[in-house]
């Protein structure tokens, strides 16, 4: 099950105590103070890791704790230090204070880490001709994450507009495939190879796309937010119409959607394609959508496979571009 959200309490680890403790000696009145310090407590750790891809895990388990610093003890022991509480996130999640919005990290590499909550400092011995101290208390906190996948490439457009069968035909990527909108619950990852000129990158497949998705109808505001990082979108629209659309309209509200959704989402490079060009509607309905839309239109079949060397050819080259 694919989860992208998720909230959690964190609670780092309290101090150890400082001891209070003097030298104890038959032949010495008063022995010299000799307590030792206690341990710091524990951090709370998020750290983003490669092999999860999901926030299901913490729909199980929502509180996280840290170990507390040992207490010191007499002959100067000092207390040892707590243990950290490491948590393993996605890579590309977001760590939102929940209780004041506050944006802390953004973990978008591979084992990148940020502490969300510090141990208490240890208490004070009075090792040192003074008073011993109590250990300080960890942090404690809410917190909201937030995942956005992150891949090269995007795919978009109306739900049965074909995505699905793209992302199977030319990745290592496996969704559940059907003639009716909406197959696709939850976003897609593949990766594709391709051997003639040696390039490798990331698709990412959302759920099809309808008018209000900006504003979460088809849980449209959810799914977008997972095509926000790549570099390239590809546009599908199903030029048959088999579910009765008009590719004219079926573009100009994706496009709507993604202006009303993020600027920089709107104004990406985007890689338009014509679906679905093995149904007899289809030439019919691309000659009339030429005259609205003059730009690059790559004609493709994603069932039996056509046009889409040349699709990839220019993904790859608008990648290039992008890096460059």
């Amino acid at each position: 099950m694919f989860i992208d959200t998720a909230k959690i309490s964190v609670k780092a680890g309290a101090g150890g105590n400082g001891c209070n403790s003097f030298f104890r000696d038959n032949r010495v009145e008063r022995g010299k103070a000799n307590g030792g310090d206690g341990g710091d407590g524990g951090h709370v750790v998020l750290r983003a890791e490669k092999s999860i891809t999901t926030l299901l895990d913490f729909q199980y388990r929502r509180h996280f704790k840290a170990v507390s610093g040992r207490h010191g003890s007499s002959n100067n022991k000092a207390g040892g230090r707590g243990e950290d509480c490491l948590i393993r996130v996605p890579v590309g999640t977001l760590v939102t204070e929940a209780g004041t919005g506050c944006f802390l990290r953004d973990l978008a590499t591979p084992g990148m880490e940020v502490v969300v909550a510090r141990g208490g400092a240890g208490g004070r011995g009075n090792s040192r001709d003074r008073e011993a101290t109590p250990g300080l208390p960890g942090e404690e906190r809410e917190l909201l994450l937030n995942l956005k996948l992150i891949a090269d490439v995007g795919l978009v457009g109306f739900p049965n507009a074909g995505k699905s069968t793209l992302i199977s035909k030319v990745s290592n990527a496996t969704p559940k495939i059907a003639s009716y909108p909406f197959t696709t619950r939850a976003p897609q990852l593949g990766v594709v190879r391709r051997q003639e000129d040696d390039a490798e990158f990331t698709v990412a497949d959302i759920p099809g796309l309808m008018a209000g998705a900006h504003e979460g109808r088809g849980l449209g505001d959810r799914f977008l937010k997972h095509v926000e990082r790549t570099k390239v979108l590809v546009h599908i629209v199903d030029m048959a119409g088999v579910d009765g659309r008009d590719p004219v309209e079926d573009y100009d509200v994706i496009n709507r959607e993604l202006e009303a959704f993020s600027k920089d989402l709107a104004h990406k490079a985007q890689v338009l394609v014509a679906n679905k060009m093995d149904l007899e509607a289809a030439a019919g309905n691309l000659k009339r959508f030429r005259q609205v839309v003059k730009r690059r239109i790559f004609e493709i079949s994603a069932l039996e496979g056509k046009g889409l060397e040349a699709l990839l050819e220019e993904i790859t080259e608008s990648l290039s571009e992008d890096r460059r």
